[in-house]
């Protein structure tokens, strides 16, 4: 923690202030209303980039103690490797507690039914959401959701309101005039809380890169095999193998964000530092989301359709 506290000298003897340091402060004022005005706050952690910011924020937000929040990841079961070794060395390191919740525990249950044992699992994360929720008594859950991503979440309040079925209605959300927050529930509601909401994916190298937080090594460019189907690349595995018609070739790919393996396109780059995949990013002309999610091609009222259902 060595940086915060240079930085925090720097900034009282006159040190520029940057739009790094706003976006970081109103994040650190969100994290300290929701652990003053909630009583039981969980921090969604999958291991991707945007969970390992916010969870480096909220590790400065309390520092030197240690943030009031339990870690909770709903695993798919579709998950990359690297990031699951990642997700388990960052929870350690940060000293707390994770919660694990799978997928594969709500079909052994009947709580989630397949049409098809290799279909995505990310809209059947909602059910095992909301029974972790329910499980550990939950009135509040942080994600690292922005704004920029697409647009259903650009709807969203930094404080969104779900009711007693776990609901998300965009007409019903109270008002955040000069970023005072409403967080009161009654029982077996609940508060999905985003501190990132302002921030852009371009801000979230930056920071990474400014404050030289980990990350799992996919983010950087190596090389897979991969198939082109249509303008994305899919990464050949067990789980999303190549079809008869398709050539697989070796490329060098990065992933700009990770998740279901069924569902989670890599994109061509040569950027191995954060500083490369900056300077790549500025340039971008596809969101994250667009260029790198297979089951992001459906409708904005479609992905609507599942943040009603309770999706993160």
């Amino acid at each position: 923690m060595n940086t915060v506290l240079e930085r925090a000298s720097a900034l009282r003897h006159g040190a520029p202030r940057t739009h790094l340091d706003a976006l970081e402060a109103e994040s650190i004022h969100i994290l300290r209303e929701v652990a003053a005005e909630c009583a039981n706050v969980a921090l969604l952690f999958s291991g991707g980039k945007d969970s390992a910011v916010l969870l480096h924020l909220a590790s400065k937000a309390f520092f030197p103690a240690l943030a009031p929040v339990r870690l909770l990841h709903v695993d798919t079961g579709h998950n990359f490797r690297e990031v699951i070794a990642f997700r388990d060395a960052a929870a350690h390191r940060s000293g707390l507690e994770l919660v694990v919740r799978s997928v594969d525990a709500s079909i052994a249950a009947g709580r989630v039914r397949l049409r098809d044992p290799h279909e995505p699992r990310n809209r059947h994360q909602s059910v095992t959401l909301l029974d972790a929720i329910a499980e550990f008594g939950f009135d509040a859950c942080l994600g690292g959701a922005r704004r920029d991503e697409e647009k259903a979440r650009a709807k969203e309040r930094v404080f969104s309101f779900r009711d007693r079925f776990g609901q998300w209605d965009p007409r019903n959300q109270r008002p955040e005039l000069w970023s005072l927050y409403n967080a009161r529930v009654a029982p077996g509601e609940n508060m999905r809380v985003f501190p990132l909401s302002n921030w852009t994916e371009l801000d979230i190298w930056q920071y990474i890169e400014r404050e030289e937080i980990a990350l799992p090594e996919i983010y950087y460019s190596h090389v897979r095999p991969v198939v082109r189907r249509g303008d994305l690349l899919v990464a050949v595995t067990p789980l999303t193998p190549a079809r008869a018609d398709e050539q697989v070739q070796q490329l060098a790919v990065r992933f700009r964000t990770v998740g279901d393996i069924t569902c989670t396109a890599p994109v061509e780059s040569a950027a191995r530092t954060v500083r490369e995949i900056v300077a790549e990013t500025a340039v971008a002309r596809i969101t994250e989301r667009g260029a790198t999610r297979l089951d992001d091609q459906a409708s904005e009222a479609a992905m609507e359709l599942r943040k009603r259902e309770g999706y993160f």
